[in-house]
């Protein structure tokens, strides 16, 4: 038996659409289907949802305006793209307005449905997890997805705190570039890859304030977060 969840499907496509909902409901998702991003938000700004998966090509308010919208009202409700377009920049531009996955056209409902449990697991075990660590000057706080210098919040993306929480769970051991992709991107490609990068050199930009902590290249194996004792 699948755990009940219940899942905000924006999606303009009928045919998409009838059959994605349906394989949802098989599973005993309870399902909201929107076709534009308008009524999307309507449905998440009055209802309790688990997940959202969101057309890429959806009309009237845009999916990177939807995903936005809903970043800033909950960081943590996990959020797949579906689309077509396989354009690097695109994709890169979901991870960036907050998507936790992008899942590209034609796709299986199997597989759907082992990334929602999978996303859907990674995130719950989170409760489990050390909730704050001290990185210099800095202090991660998980729970509320920020990262805090000199009494200055600054908000975290889901991607963002899963990064930085790999490295500290590693401080001052070297984090395989493979390992990072698999654990935050779940699989190790080019898309996932450049993408990373990106995320790497935000962190890098978050860091930058505390000369005793830097997030080091390790030439040809990956990533090490370096502390210096106060």
């Amino acid at each position: 038996m699948y755990k009940s969840l219940k899942i905000l499907l924006a999606e303009h496509d009928k045919d998409i659409a009838s059959i994605t909902k349906n394989y949802l409901v098989s599973r005993g998702y309870s399902t909201v289907l929107c076709s534009d991003g308008e009524e999307a938000l309507h449905h998440f700004r009055k209802e309790r949802l688990d997940f959202v998966l969101v057309d890429a090509d959806i009309p009237v308010v845009n999916s990177y305006d939807l995903v936005t919208e809903i970043r800033h009202k909950n960081m943590d409700i996990p959020i797949v793209f579906l689309g077509t377009n396989t354009h690097q920049k695109d994709i890169i531009n979901a991870f960036n307005v907050g998507a936790d996955d992008f899942i590209t056209l034609p796709f299986s409902m199997e597989e759907l449905g082992l990334r929602i449990e999978a996303i859907h697991k990674r995130t719950k075990t989170n409760d489990q997890k050390q909730h704050f660590f001290t990185l210099g000057e800095y202090t991660l706080d998980t729970l509320h997805h920020v990262l805090i210098y000199n009494g200055r919040e600054r908000k975290l993306t889901t991607k963002e705190l899963e990064l930085l929480y790999l490295f500290c769970e590693y401080k001052n051991r070297v984090v395989e570039r493979s390992l990072a992709l698999k654990r935050v991107w779940n699989a190790e490609n080019y898309f996932n890859a450049r993408n990373m990068d990106v995320y790497i050199g935000r962190l890098r930009n978050m860091l930058c304030e505390d000369p005793n902590v830097k997030l080091e290249n390790v030439h040809g194996i990956g990533y090490k977060l370096i502390v210096q004792p106060i």
